[in-house]
């Protein structure tokens, strides 16, 4: 089994935090232009006391929906060769598909079409698309490159020296399955911890978004009922994302510093809000461009994610295409976390 060094694990965290730190900046700059005034109700003290309830609640549902997977992988009934356990990632797989789909892009489309934006330089081309696409084929690029290397890695440790040349061949057929079964597996591993990572980068770059919009409201009539449908949409989201890192099988310290990545970063995100509220504009052009960039590239990722590595890879896979009924039951959980996801959207979850 693939073991990834402390050092790797931790410099790919503090890159993704660094990034995320940059991807925030223009947020704190006070908005130069408004499309439109933003009226405030004046119960300032109503909505920050909504805006802790959120921090909790959002905090609590993430950190329950991430290690829920985690924790259920305990029990043999769950484990990767059982059919429930393709239930459950198909279940996942429909939450993160309907997060792309339903929740994310169509904040994107309505970010990079608003009138607030000059339309001589945005309205001309479809740009929530065109960078939806750019990063889904990232996306596939980085998957790509990372097992590759892994294999080709494991093809230059498998020759053997000079010296052992003759005895590598003597040994070829007696180690030779071992080795394609160790090969195999090492690489499904290294795969199964690049689609973990990339798919919590997509996850936390639209957390940030909307942990800010909320922290920034001041009219407690719409952060009050944003407040349940957030922590579902962060519960759902970590039940996801939590059966990707139990696949990856990281060692504890990665584990938790994912996880607490990913349970920290909206309610961070609120604070962040709060403290920009005063100067902070949802609908200045400068806003709304940046929020629409990175919807459509967190929209990209999730997409190509839910679709490529969690959907086909076990609704094509022999297991399932041998099990009518486990086929079945998988359809069925896909369209339930589907639909689970995208009733959120309906009721004012973003």
């Amino acid at each position: 089994m693939l073991q990834t060094s402390h050092p790797e694990t931790t410099m790919t965290t503090i890159l993704t935090i660094l990034s995320l730190l940059f991807l925030l900046q223009p947020f704190l700059a006070c908005a130069g232009c408004t499309c439109e005034p933003q009226h405030r109700d004046g119960s300032n003290s109503k909505a920050l006391t909504y805006k802790l309830v959120a921090i909790a609640s959002i905090l609590l549902a993430s950190a329950v929906g991430v290690l829920i997977p985690m924790l259920l992988k305990n029990f043999s009934g769950l484990r990767p060769e059982k059919p429930i356990h393709f239930l459950i990632k198909a279940f996942a797989a429909g939450v993160i598909l309907a997060t792309g789909f339903v929740h994310i892009l169509p904040d994107a489309f309505e970010g990079l079409t608003s009138p607030c934006i000059d339309e001589n330089s945005w309205g001309s081309f479809p740009f929530t698309g065109f960078f939806a696409m750019a990063s889904a084929i990232g996306t596939m690029m980085m998957e790509a490159y990372a097992t590759g290397f892994q294999r080709r890695s494991e093809l230059r440790k498998a020759q053997p020296v000079e010296g052992d040349e003759e005895k590598g061949v003597e040994l070829q057929h007696v180690h030779g399955s071992a080795f394609s079964l160790e090969k195999s597996g090492s690489s499904d591993l290294v795969r199964s911890r690049v689609i973990a990572q990339i798919l919590e980068l997509g996850i936390v770059v639209h957390s940030v978004i909307i942990g800010i919009s909320l922290g920034a409201s001041g009219n407690p009539k719409t952060i009050k009922p944003l407040v349940a449908a957030l922590s579902f949409h962060q519960f759902f989201e970590g039940l996801g994302l939590g059966g990707c890192i139990s696949e990856a099988k990281y060692k504890r310290r990665a584990i938790a510093i994912m996880v607490l990545f990913f349970s920290l970063t909206t309610p961070a995100a609120i604070g962040v809000g709060i403290g920009i509220s005063k100067t902070y504009d949802e609908n200045s052009q400068t806003a709304l461009i940046v929020e629409g960039i990175l919807n459509s590239a967190s929209a990209g990722i999730l997409i190509y994610m839910a679709l490529v590595d969690l959907i086909a890879a076990d609704f094509l896979g022999s297991k399932m295409q041998s099990n009518v009924r486990l086929q079945l039951g998988a359809n069925f959980a896909l369209l339930l976390g589907a639909s689970c996801m995208s009733l959120l959207a309906k009721r004012g979850g973003t």
